[in-house]
């Protein structure tokens, strides 16, 4: 059954995802990583290849990108074995040391989150956030971004929970430090599917972000460079991936959110925010 805000309140919180949605349009800094880091083991990766997991916990990806059809069988063909969990420890510890170096370099603000973040406090809309990062590399991002003007209420690292998405366990925890309830008042706004599916899991109203994230991957310049055929092009391809994998609707990005609210009387107490696939 599609997600609904609880009668009895209006959106009391929203939990904003990090890069992709909050931070780094195009989710690039992962990206990158991902592709150096099994390059240092023998392996080239797509783009698509390193992008595909994103949401999931930084091991986790780890591990699903060493599943691949293609990705398995180099490995087995460079190392005459099956990769085993052993191996998904050894490239995640060489990972963490690399994306925190490149991290400092992609924690501005997508535009329109500052201010978006801004009018839900206005309204008194709190502001949770959670993320695939652990908390040693979040040292880095939190206060860069905070310097930049994103500094949400509670941030929730992959490393606090006992599973990262799509499990709910980190939105759960970040509406017990927010002290809002029930799940039906709490805004999931993720870019990728696990994410997406973490926000549902979770009982949460939960939108899924097209143009800023990991789905399209372009920096803020070179979306704008596209056309706007190609944007919604775009755009579409990667709404429908997030729709399947639970959204209740989708905005182009985080800039879009007030004009959603204000789209359903969010103000009224007694307002009711109907999924878009009710």
């Amino acid at each position: 059954m599609a997600s609904t805000i609880s009668e009895n309140g209006r959106v009391r919180a929203v939990l904003l995802d990090w890069a992709g949605t909050a931070i780094d349009h195009g989710s690039r800094a992962p990206a990158r990583v991902f592709v150096e880091v099994f390059a240092a083991v023998g392996i080239e990766l797509t783009e698509s290849e390193a992008r595909g997991p994103m949401g999931l916990a930084k091991r986790d990806h780890v591990a699903a990108i060493l599943a691949l059809p293609r990705v398995h069988e180099l490995w087995r063909r460079i190392h005459n074995r099956h990769p085993s969990p052993e191996d998904v420890d050894d490239i995640y510890r060489r990972f963490l040391p690399l994306q925190k170096a490149v991290l400092a370099d992609h924690c501005e603000p997508i535009p329109g989150v500052v201010e978006a973040v801004d009018f839900c406090r206005r309204y008194g809309i709190a502001i949770g956030s959670t993320t695939g990062y652990t908390s040693e590399l979040m040292e880095v991002v939190i206060p860069a971004a905070a310097r930049a003007g994103f500094a949400p209420d509670v941030v929730v690292c992959s490393d606090e929970v006992p599973a990262g998405r799509p499990a709910p366990w980190a939105n759960f925890r970040a509406a017990e430090r927010l002290g809002i309830f029930p799940p039906a008042a709490i805004v999931v706004i993720d870019d990728t599917a696990p994410g997406v599916a973490a926000g549902r899991n979770a009982g949460m109203p939960t939108l899924g972000v097209t143009l800023t994230g990991n789905g399209v991957g372009l920096s803020a310049s070179e979306l704008a460079s596209m056309g706007v055929n190609d944007q919604a092009m775009r755009a579409a391809a990667v709404g429908s991936v997030l729709l399947e994998a639970g959204a209740d609707g989708c905005l182009g990005g985080v800039a879009d959110l007030p004009a959603w609210l204000e789209a359903r009387d969010f103000r009224s107490p007694s307002a009711v925010f109907r999924s878009s696939r009710a």
